[in-house]
Order: C-alpha cells, then sequence, then structure tokens
C-alpha cells in the first residue's frame, strides 16, 4: 500500500519536474521497487541516479544564467554532496545535502538564478532539501563556526562543475579539521554524549532511534571524523558490517512508513524484518542491537585513545619545562618521559589509565589469564586495554573442565567488582571472550526483552544483577553463590518454555563447568528455579495463608537458601527497573522471608482461624467506620527514598518509608480531624497509600475501585481484607439511634454481605462483632494533584448507595478518550484469567493478567461479584502497563469452590474483560 501511494505521488510530481516520460522521478521509483537490488548496492545507485539528476539541472541552470563555458560545463561553480549523500548513504527518504559552492567570479543574481533552477526542480518532487550557497572562503569559516556543518564537509563528494574548486574545498577543510581537532574533538565527544542523554542506549531500546540514539549512524559518522583528524582511529573490526546493518534497517523502515523517520517503532518491526529477510521482529532487534553494541564498544576505545592522545600533548611542554630544555637524547627525558606500569596481578599491570599485559605474561601458557586480568581491572576500576583484550582473545588457551579454583574465585570476583564490572565484561564480550568461557551466554547476547519493565536485554540485565547483588554481599552466608546465580538467573530466556525450568538445567551445567560442588550447585540450581518466588509470592498472594509460606518454605528447602533468594529477589528487581521494586514492594517481600524463615525454623505455623492481627490506626478507622456507618478515608504521603547506602526493603520488619503525611476524612463535619500536627494544607503528595474502612456491604470493592479511576487515581498496588470489632462495641446495646449506624449485630463467624464482597481471612473470634472492610491502596495521581479526601468519601458513599453510576461514568470518558487523536501503538494482547491450583487451602486463587486501564479493577470486581463469589482478600499489582492481579474468592459457604466451578468464573471473568 505504501509503494502505491509513493508511486502515484512520486509519477505525479515526476511529471511536473522532467519534460519527458523516464525521468528521475520515475527511475528513482523503479530503484525503490527492485527487489533484487537492496542495501549497498541500492544505496549506491540511488546517488549516482541523483547526482546524474542534479548534474543536468547544474548545467540547464548554468546555460540559463550565463555563466556556462562553451562546452556546456558551468564555470567557477560547483555542486557539492555533503553529510550522507555525501557518504553515497540515500536511504528511501534520506535528506539531500547539497552544497553549491561558486569562486565569487559570477555576479549575486546570476549564481541565484542558477540556485533556484537546482533547487525548486528538488522541492518540487516532494523531497527533502538541506541546501547552502557559499563561496570556499564562507564554507570554511561557517565550518569554523560551526561543528556540524565542519563534519558534513568532511565527507563533501563532487557531483558536478568545477571539480578543481570541490578539490580545494575539500582539502582545506581537511587540514582544517586537523589542526583543530585538539580543540574540536572534546566539543564533537559532547555532541555523543548529550545525543546518548536525549535518545539513550540504541542497545537496549524497545523503539530505538537508528541514527541519534548512542551507537547509531550518528555515532558511527563521529567515528569517521575523529579517524579522519589523524589523532586516533576506532577499532574497524565490524564497524563496516555494522554501519552496514544499520543503514539496511533504515532503508526497510522508510520503505515500510513512507516516511523519512530513524525510529524503529514497535508497529513497524514486524515488517521491517520481513523485508529484511530476518525470521521475525526479535531477530530484527537483536541484529540491530549487536551492531549499536559494535559501535558503542568502538567509541568508548577510540575515546579513551583520544582522551590519551590529548593528554599526552599537553604534558610535553610542562615536561620540557621541567627539564630546563634539555633535548630529547638526554637520560631524564627519556626517563620522565616512560609510562609508568603498575602491577595489579600476576601477568597484569596498569599503563597509562589502562590495564594491560605485563611484558611476561603468556596467554598461551596461563588459561586463568583472561579472568584475572579482567578482575583486576573490575576491581581497580580500569579499562582494559583494546590490545590486552584482543591478545587475550587470540591466545589464551580454554580453560579445562571443571575450572580450576582461581579461575572460579576470580569469575566471582570480576561480578562483585561493582559498576565497574560492566565495562570490563562489555569489553571481554566485544571479542568474543565471554563466550569463550560460557558458550550458554550466547543465547542470550543482546535478546530483547519485550516487557516494557525491563531496561535492558537479557545478557545485560543478568550483569546489572549481579551488580546490584554486589552491593548486597554482606547480607549473605555465601556471596559467590548470591552473584553466580544472579549471572545466571535468566540464563533460560534464550530457550523455549519456561525460563526457569529451562534456566535450573542450564545453571546445573554451567556450575558443573565452573567447578562447583554438588551441594552448591544444588543451591544455584534451586535460585534461579524459584527466583521469581518471593517477589510473586509476596504481591500476588495472601500471605496471612499457612499455605502460602508453607510452599514457599518446601521449595526454598533451608534458611541459608532463603537468605541467598531474599538478596537475589532485590537485586534482580532492581536491576529491572524503577516499575519492578520499591519500598513498598521490598516489606512484602521481607514480610513474607520472614515469616518462611520461622517455619524453616520450626515455629508453629498460624492458626488459620485466628483473627488477623490489626495496627492501632486500621483499628480506629474501623471503629470509626462502625460507629458512622459510613467510609473513613486516610492518606498517606509515603517516600520510595531511604537513608544513604541502606538498601530498600531489606530488614523484615522494617518500615516501607519514613514518617508518613497522614490526612484523614471522617464521615461527619464535626468528626475530629486526625491530620497530623504541622501537616500544611494544601501540600499535595505525588504518590500516597489510600486506606479505606467501610462497613461490610456489598459492592465495596468495585466502588471503591471505580471512584478512584473516577478521581483518575492509578493504582498501583491494593490489598483488601476485613477486620474484627472489640466485643465492648458490638455487644448486646444497640448503637445510639441519634447517630448513624450499621445494622444490630451479626452472628459471629457470618456474613451478610452479598457476593463480590470481602471477607475476613478467618472468621472474626468469638465476640469480635461485625467486620468491617479495610482496603489499603497505594496510589498515584495520573494527572495533576491529587483529590481531597472529602471529595473521595462523597463519591464513594455515592457509589455505596447507586446514586452515582460509575459504569456510565467511565463510559463517557472512555468516549470521550477516542475522540483526540493516538499515537499509533501495538494492540496489547487480551487479559487472560486462571485459576492457580494449590495457592490456598481456604479459597480459590484467580489470577488476572491484563493491560493496565483506568477501571480495570473496576470492572473485575463486576465481573466477580456478577459471577456470584465471595472475595475474601484481593491483591493488586502493577509492572509497567501490565497488571497481575489476584482474589482469593469462596463460595456463599466461605469454602474454596469446586475446580469446575473455580474454571467457569474465571472464564467469566475473562469474558467480561474481553468484551
Amino acid at each position: 500500500m505504501t509503494e502505491s501511494v509513493e508511486a502515484k505521488t512520486e509519477t505525479t510530481a515526476g511529471t511536473a519536474a522532467d519534460s519527458v516520460p523516464g525521468g528521475y522521478a520515475a527511475a528513482r521509483l523503479r530503484l525503490l521497487q527492485e527487489e533484487s537490488r537492496s542495501g549497498p548496492p541500492r544505496r549506491t545507485a540511488l546517488a549516482e541516479l541523483t547526482d546524474q539528476w542534479l548534474a543536468a539541472l547544474l548545467a540547464g541552470g548554468a546555460r540559463e544564467a550565463g555563466i556556462a563555458q562553451p562546452d556546456g560545463a558551468a564555470r567557477g561553480v560547483a555542486l557539492v554532496a555533503v553529510g550522507g549523500y555525501g557518504r553515497g548513504e540515500l536511504s528511501p527518504r534520506s535528506d539531500l545535502d547539497v552544497l553549491l559552492l561558486h569562486d565569487g567570479s559570477a555576479d549575486a543574481p546570476a549564481i541565484a538564478a542558477l540556485a533556484d533552477h537546482v533547487w525548486y526542480p528538488v522541492w518540487d518532487l516532494g523531497l527533502a532539501l538541506d541546501h547552502s550557497v557559499r563561496t570556499p572562503e564562507q564554507a570554511r569559516k561557517t565550518a569554523g563556526e560551526d561543528l556540524k556543518a565542519q563534519l558534513g564537509l568532511l565527507d563533501a563528494r563532487h557531483i558536478a562543475g568545477d571539480a578543481a574548486l570541490t578539490a580545494g574545498l575539500r582539502t582545506a577543510v581537511l587540514a582544517d579539521w586537523r589542526a583543530q581537532a585538539p580543540r574540536r574533538l572534546p566539543d564533537l565527544r559532547e555532541l555523543g554524549q548529550e545525543r546518548a542523554r536525549r535518545h539513550g542506549e540504541l542497545q537496549y531500546l524497545l523503539e530505538p532511534d537508528l541514527k541519534e540514539a548512542r551507537g547509531g549512524l550518528r555515532d558511527a559518522t563521529a567515528l569517521r571524523a575523529v579517524a579522519a583528524s589523524w589523532l586516533a582511529d576506532a577499532p574497524r573490526e565490524g564497524l563496516a558490517e555494522a554501519r552496514r546493518r544499520l543503514l539496511d534497517a533504515r532503508d526497510a523502515l522508510h520503505l515500510t512508513t513512507g516516511r523519512a523517520t530513524d525510529r524503529l517503532a514497535l508497529q513497524e518491526q514486524d515488517q521491517v524484518a520481513a523485508d529484511l529477510g530476518l525470521l521475525d521482529a526479535d531477530t530484527l532487534l537483536r541484529q540491530v542491537y549487536e551492531s549499536a553494541r559494535t559501535i558503542s564498544y568502538a567509541s568508548d576505545v577510540t575515546w579513551r585513545e583520544v582522551e590519551r592522545v590529548l593528554r599526552a600533548r599537553s604534558a610535553r611542554p610542562r615536561l620540557r619545562g621541567l627539564l630546563g630544555g634539555r633535548g630529547r637524547g638526554g637520560s631524564q627525558a627519556g626517563g620522565a618521559g616512560a609510562a609508568e606500569r603498575s602491577p595489579l596481578a600476576e601477568g597484569v599491570v596498569e599503563q597509562d589509565g589502562e590495564v594491560v599485559l605485563a611484558r611476561a605474561a603468556r596467554p598461551e601458557r596461563d588459561p586463568v589469564l583472561p579472568l584475572r586480568a579482567a578482575a583486576a581491572a573490575a576491581q581497580a576500576g580500569l579499562p582494559m586495554s583494546l590490545h590486552a583484550v584482543r591478545r587475550l582473545a587470540a591466545a589464551a588457551r580454554p580453560l579445562p573442565v571443571p575450572w580450576p579454583p582461581e579461575a572460579r574465585e576470580q569469575l566471582v570476583t570480576l561480578l562483585g567488582a561493582g559498576e565497574s564490572t560492566v565495562g570490563v565484561w562489555e569489553a571481554l564480550e566485544a571479542e568474543g571472550l565471554i563466550t569463550q568461557l560460557l558458550p550458554d551466554w550466547e543465547r542470550v547476547r543482546c535478546r530483547p526483552q519485550r516487557n516494557p519493565v525491563h531496561r535492558w536485554t537479557v545478557d545485560r540485565h543478568l550483569v546489572e544483577t549481579a551488580v546490584r547483588a554486589s552491593a548486597l554481599s554482606r547480607r549473605v552466608g555465601r556471596p559467590d553463590l548470591l552473584l553466580i546465580a544472579a549471572l545466571l538467573h535468566d540464563i533460560g530466556k534464550g530457550w523455549p518454555g519456561d525460563h526457569s525450568v529451562a534456566g535450573e538445567t542450564i545453571a546445573r551445567d554451567v556450575a558443573t563447568r565452573i567447578g562447583f560442588d554438588r551441594a552448591d550447585i544444588a543451591v544455584l540450581a534451586t535460585l534461579v528455579r524459584h527466583h521469581l518466588l518471593l517477589i510473586e509470592t509476596a504481591t500476588r498472594r495472601d500471605l496471612d495463608d499457612p499455605a502460602t509460606v508453607r510452599s514457599v518454605a518446601e521449595a526454598v528447602g533451608s534458611t541459608a537458601t532463603l537468605e541467598l533468594l531474599h538478596a537475589l529477589t532485590e537485586a534482580d528487581a532492581l536491576a529491572t527497573g524503577p516499575a519492578a521494586w520499591s519500598a513498598w514492594r521490598g516489606s512484602l517481600v521481607a514480610d513474607l522471608v520472614k515469616r518462611v524463615a520461622g517455619v524453616l525454623a520450626g515455629e508453629p505455623a498460624a492458626d488459620p482461624s485466628a483473627p488477623q492481627q490489626t495496627t492501632a490506626e486500621q483499628e480506629r478507622l474501623a471503629i470509626e467506620a462502625w460507629r458512622t456507618g459510613g467510609p473513613v478515608l486516610a492518606l498517606h504521603a509515603r517516600s520510595e527514598a531511604l537513608p544513604p547506602g541502606e538498601p530498600t526493603g531489606t530488614r523484615a520488619g522494617a518500615p516501607a518509608s519514613g514518617a508518613p503525611d497522614k490526612r484523614t476524612c471522617a464521615p461527619e463535619a464535626g468528626a475530629p480531624s486526625h491530620a497530623e500536627p504541622g501537616e500544611e494544607p494544601g501540600t499535595e503528595p505525588i504518590g500516597v497509600e489510600l486506606l479505606i474502612a467501610v462497613p461490610d456491604q456489598p459492592g465495596v470493592l468495585p466502588a471503591a475501585a471505580g471512584v478512584l479511576a473516577l478521581h483518575r487515581l492509578t493504582v498501583r498496588a491494593a490489598d483488601l481484607r476485613a477486620v474484627g470489632l472489640p466485643e465492648e462495641l458490638t455487644g448486646p446495646a444497640a448503637p445510639d439511634p441519634a447517630r448513624p449506624g450499621p445494622a444490630p449485630a451479626r452472628t459471629p463467624g457470618r456474613s451478610a454481605a452479598a457476593p463480590g464482597t470481602a471477607r475476613p481471612g478467618p472468621a472474626p473470634a468469638p465476640g469480635a462483632g461485625p467486620g468491617v472492610l479495610l482496603l489499603s491502596w497505594r496510589v498515584a495521581a495520573e494527572y495533576g494533584s491529587l483529590p481531597q479526601a472529602a471529595r473521595l468519601r462523597k463519591d464513594l458513599l455515592r457509589a455505596l448507595d447507586g446514586s452515582l453510576d460509575i459504569v456510565a461514568r467511565l463510559a463517557e470518558r472512555e468516549a470521550a478518550y477516542r475522540g483526540y487523536p493516538r499515537r499509533r501503538g501495538v494492540h496489547a494482547p487480551p487479559p487472560r484469567v486462571t485459576v492457580a491450583p494449590g495457592s490456598s487451602q481456604l479459597a480459590t486463587v484467580i489470577e488476572v493478567r491484563a493491560q493496565d486501564a483506568p477501571g480495570l479493577l473496576h470492572r473485575i470486581g463486576r465481573a466477580l461479584e456478577d459471577a456470584g463469589v465471595t472475595v475474601r482478600s484481593a491483591h493488586v499489582s502493577t509492572l509497567g502497563a501490565n497488571a497481575v492481579d489476584a482474589f482469593y474468592v469462596t463460595d456463599a459457604s466461605g469454602a474454596p469452590l469446586r475446580p469446575v466451578r473455580a474454571a467457569e468464573v474465571a472464564q467469566e471473568v475473562e469474558r467480561a474483560l474481553s468484551g
């Protein structure tokens, strides 16, 4: 479809631009539609075709302007291609960067007429044109003032006209660049760093900018400029191929979209992959990432060499001054000028800010040397020299299997070095040393992760997890097992099926290769197999259910393994991205770990029939809700930041944050306020914990969730349960009829709640009276500031009594959203609702996975209510754009659902969410 539209547009434009059929527009279209010619041949052919067309335009314009020589050639003028066009890298929708160069002999009106004769046909075709008209002196002056203009002129290529004029300019520009390199190269590096800050790193982005992101085409062009300065040169191996692959991807992207775009959007990736003859979009991304990684590594090495050269040049004048003008032949001069070599490890030294091999090192005789050198570099916080890494890759012998103890220790030392591990690991990987050491690494190398929660590719995520784990190594008894487990926990993502299951098998093989004993291999296999167990259980399961804690204890097996798994869980989440970890999640995991540790230590299991413990605040809110017969709301501003050096969620029972900023909305105008002293009115927190206490009644969950959605509050997490009331409040005496209140006390252990409302996990203790529902929400304002608690309570009252039609209001908002233009994107996968068998003995667990959207929790609550089940507790978790919620439900008698009925309920909820 894109090609047909393009054909129509260009053919029409070509008719206006060319007086005869078969002109430039038609020839260009035929070239772009040729399936047999793509990649560099097509780009070269397109540049040559464009050269011929522009040369003809220049000749015609010179004749009309009266500056043509007798042979028809333009006199004193030249048409010069610069930038990407000058390099012959024309993609289907690339700009034409053209300079009309003249020697100043022709008068200004003639030059202006000539320029119009060339520029206007280009514009008439709808092609983007970056043009300028200058003399050589003006071009050099502009280049001296504008770094980007100077970079474009470095690629100047003659198209037509006076070739001597172009050659003279090119020679002068290159001479200027080399003379000014010590001053301009730092500016060029700063430009690249600024682009990286704006556009990110290409090798980790799901929708990368092929040109501007770090490791993209701009950086490859910058390396050409560095080489032209003669100060340093980039590593050549693989660089040309990496550039070609990025250009090929951009060509296919231009043809797919019909636009001059460099952003490889998700919705275009399948078609681009097909046009390139690749298997799928993941194969495309992996190829793009590998190319970007090659360019990024070459950039790091090159800029390090530039810095070294400039540093050495700046030191020479000072050195000559210190030596009192002595000549080069003086022994003191020679001695002072020699680079110092400081030993770091056996066969490894530091020289001029890099780690190099000692003169006596023999990689062919020392198979541990690559790991020893890498560990020494990471521990010293220094980069490995390119020559050293390449020598190790070429000469080092393979390690025996199993590895000797020193090799294993050096790997652990490398992984435990912290942030400096990343650069050293990337250097080893760039030269193929990692896959020599760990063959299974190849399957995860540059592998994309489609979940937007992840910020890294699989391989970089594994290294980042090891970096995070190194900061937690003091919390565990076996830091070596923690670091190796961090490196291997997602190693199964290169294989089909559950990556945890596949990873367990691979981890056993790798641990055996590395040389661990059987007991340690078993621990590593357990850690990899269950690396998601703690976070998934803590955020999606009822921790007050003894079956939950018992199942985790059975999977872990020992307190030592639990200790390691706790640290691995935190390191994994921190390395994943901001959406995967928070103080709240850390406190949930710590609570689960504390309970599991108790079971492993032989402490008696909690009695499921015992009432749940409540905090003083929860009891106060519940009492106030019961006395007044209406909801009570409390807002707590929570800070995710912890004191410096304090790892998040590391201590069992530790508070999730510092002292909260608290606001309570009581039901009555004269009710006491519970705001903290010193609270500043009007200060709106960005994210808060919202507590709602309301007497047990039908439809509380969907009503509360709907009200939050109407107020544009994004639910990050939620928990729902019921609390009992003290006997002295719910005894035989009826509440004061002068104030509103609930119905007379009901039979202990029973609830009159209609289907769809929550009930306490265990039944209230005898004499505890009727339950009050407690809903704990972690919310953030979608736009602007948070609403006032009084407004939330007012709308919640209306929702509960039926005077507020939440369904209609949410439908109106959704209809309004449809009226706004939205960015094209991939359609979200359909929701999936399943039954989690064996998760609880007290209830049936219904798990919902869906795209997060306003009103989602309200729709789930309504669907469960329509299904005629009772929600015992709810556990809501949001990861990026994905909602993963678990609901503990029972039948009318309070028993778990039968398997057939549970499956029916799951299907009903899924249909409701899909409709």
